[in-house]
């Protein structure tokens, strides 16, 4: 599996028979690259401008927006509802978990949670292998209750998002906060915006992608 990050909520997440799934699609007002990849399946975790671009997308995806998921002969999509805010939605809406599970892995997209996670919602988590999670704060948690939330569903891998980077301008924290509630062995700073994932790691790994340039 190759997991490649477009910036934002925005991964490109490629199985080993070569379907593909991309999260959050962001619009032309977000300083990232243009989104060229042809996805098979799009996930929209809520209908915001920087995470619900679909129509700018080539192809006709299968789109999953709701709590429902959706499941075929690939793949299977299962949602969790949250909210934007801490507010059970009263700031910025509903927003939707995704976990997805494909080639042997559960994977979990939190889009833009924005609150602890209840018991029940925990629950559904706890044997995730790989968590996209967002750490910027203001608009979803923050670095602490990111790390909170890694230390109760421990997954093996961890992709952080929807931070401050070199080109965002939004009034987020970049990914050093997050970062520091580790231990510099287990952190991966990669060089480019794609990781391959062949097996889980046997400790808890942690992997800095650079956004599509």
């Amino acid at each position: 599996m190759k997991i490649k990050w477009w910036g934002h909520a925005t991964f490109l997440i490629t199985t080993s028979d070569n379907k593909k799934i991309l999260t959050d699609p962001y619009n032309e007002k977000l300083p990232y690259k243009k989104i060229t990849d042809k996805a098979d399946y799009v996930t929209v975790s809520h209908d915001h401008f920087d995470h619900n671009a679909v129509g700018l997308l080539e192809g006709n995806p299968e789109v999953i927006k709701e709590n429902t998921g959706f499941e075929d002969d690939h793949i299977k999509f299962e949602g969790i509802s949250v909210y934007h805010d801490d507010a059970h939605g009263n700031k910025r809406g509903e927003n939707n978990i995704f976990i997805i599970t494909t080639d042997e892995f559960k994977i979990a997209h939190f889009g833009d949670l924005g609150h602890e996670l209840e018991k029940e919602q925990l629950s559904k988590l706890m044997d995730i292998d790989i968590l996209l999670i967002p750490v910027g704060g203001n608009y979803t948690i923050d670095a602490k209750k990111a790390k909170e939330i890694v230390d109760e569903i421990k997954p093996k891998v961890i992709l952080p998002m929807h931070y401050k980077t070199d080109v965002l301008e939004f009034p987020i924290t970049g990914v050093d906060e997050f970062l520091s509630f580790f231990d510099k062995e287990s952190i991966d700073i990669i060089d480019g915006p794609e990781v391959e994932i062949k097996e889980l790691p046997f400790k808890q790994k942690l992997y800095v992608l650079d956004h599509v340039r």
